[in-house]
């Protein structure tokens, strides 16, 4: 075994803290004196906003709807009652707290399917599409729309053809309702997973998982759907308005294979090396009664991963209870995080039909720092905030949020956590698989 499988995390005696990802064998260095940069990226000075124009600021925002391919669903009023399919001419009768569409461009599209796997949509999707272009709002509104792709593609499609793949595609968005807090002055002040309300996030996260079984259930070439959130444009992120996506791929991808073939062997892999790891370094973050966080080791970003501690494994396996207790975790990580640090959230599950039990747990990264060349020349990558200060700043922002009210009741916070907290049950009787 080597050095750096014997020692995921040490501190040499000049302060240099070295890792090595338990399941990646990414290596990764924090040195002394380079964790006191600013997390939040540059920005230009903030401008006023006018008028009306906290609605109207990327075509993500309410007063923008028809910028967007046509709803799939969308969540309403403070029940966040659920409405599927709303037609184009209806579509300010309600304003949408969050909103579920395909992306206009697609990164694995509904023609990979149709020429790679010989997909054609349902008959469920062939009558709505037949709906939307059958009101003459909706026509005009998939004209649109087919302009818009063909100028960037240079391919001309009918608009019954365009309309097929706009509804029918396998890469879709989640959007929230603000693209700034209510009531925002400018436009730096920008909403947030953290801004959101508890039991807004709690919305948002279920309606992805919603969303996440339906695409399961749509394309059945699809062996894995990639659900992730990029915000801030170091992040990724087109917009800077709170999104997620999910795409669908018909594979797994390197990681997840090779956790397969880790978990052949090893069941209780992500108890040993993840969880009971972040128990004897004293990583614990938080916890509530179905999942536990803790800054995770290895990675090229500081990283919280966020697990679920239950006994089911796919997202939509979970009860309500299961997903809220996993919502209200990563909402207030978002929230300790802050609106102007960018992030990257990555959700990680069983794929259908695996061989083996993995929990379901969500990574959330700060992108604080830029990869360069001495990354890529040796391998070794520089994370200014090593998991044990991304703990310390974690703790205390969060014992604040909650003297505040921020975030849900229940959660149990630094010390406040047991080694029960960080018990997973994902492989249940593990002898069983």
């Amino acid at each position: 075994m080597s050095e750096g499988a014997q020692n995921p995390i040490r501190r040499m005696p000049d302060g240099t803290v070295k890792q090595v990802g338990p399941l990646t064998g990414t290596r990764v260095w924090t040195v002394p004196g380079r964790a006191n940069r600013p997390l939040a990226a540059p920005r230009d000075a903030a401008r006023p906003l006018k008028r009306g124009e906290s609605t109207q600021l990327c075509a993500f925002c309410s007063d923008r709807y028809l910028e967007t391919t046509p709803e799939k669903a969308r969540l309403v009023g403070p029940q966040f009652e659920q409405l599927r399919h709303v037609h184009a001419s209806e579509l300010t009768d309600t304003v949408a707290e969050f909103r579920r569409f395909g992306n206009l461009f697609e990164i694995v599209s509904a023609e990979y399917w149709r020429e790679n796997h010989g997909f054609r949509q349902p008959s469920a999707v062939v009558e709505w599409a037949q709906e939307y272009l059958a009101d003459p709002a909706g026509r005009a509104h998939i004209e649109s729309l087919a302009a818009i792709r063909a100028a960037a593609t240079g391919e001309q499609v009918s608009v019954e053809e365009a309309a097929l793949d706009l509804l029918g595609g396998s890469h879709d968005v989640i959007v929230a309702r603000r693209h700034v807090v209510d009531g925002a002055t400018t436009d730096d002040q920008l909403a947030s997973s953290g801004t959101l309300t508890p039991d807004e996030h709690a919305a948002y996260t279920a309606f992805t998982v919603q969303a996440l079984a339906d695409i399961q259930a749509a394309q059945p070439n699809a062996a894995y759907v990639a659900v992730f959130q990029n915000w801030l444009r170091p992040a990724g992120a087109s917009f800077e308005h709170l999104h997620k996506q999910l795409v669908a791929v018909d594979e797994h991808g390197p990681q997840v294979d090779h956790e397969l073939r880790l978990l052949s062997h090893d069941h209780d892999l992500y108890q040993r090396e993840l969880a009971d790891l972040a128990v004897s370094e004293r990583l614990l973050v938080a916890a509530t009664d179905g999942a536990v966080a803790f800054a995770g080791i290895g990675h090229r970003y500081p990283a919280f991963e966020v697990f679920s501690t239950s006994e089911a494994n796919l997202p939509q396996e979970h009860s309500p209870e299961g997903i809220r207790a996993v919502s209200d975790l990563l909402h207030a990580l978002h929230a300790a995080t802050g609106p102007l640090v960018p992030t990257n959230e990555e959700w990680h599950y069983r794929p259908p039909g695996a061989p083996w039990p993995m929990p379901w747990r969500v990574v959330l990264k700060w992108r604080i720092s830029n990869p360069a060349g001495f990354e890529g020349g040796t391998k070794i990558h520089v994370n200014t905030i090593d998991p044990w200060e991304l703990r310390r700043r974690a703790v205390t922002a969060l014992e604040q949020l909650r003297a505040e009210g921020a975030i849900a009741d229940g959660i149990r916070i630094g010390d406040e956590c047991t080694p029960e907290d960080a018990r997973l049950r994902y492989a249940g009787d593990a002898d069983a698989w």
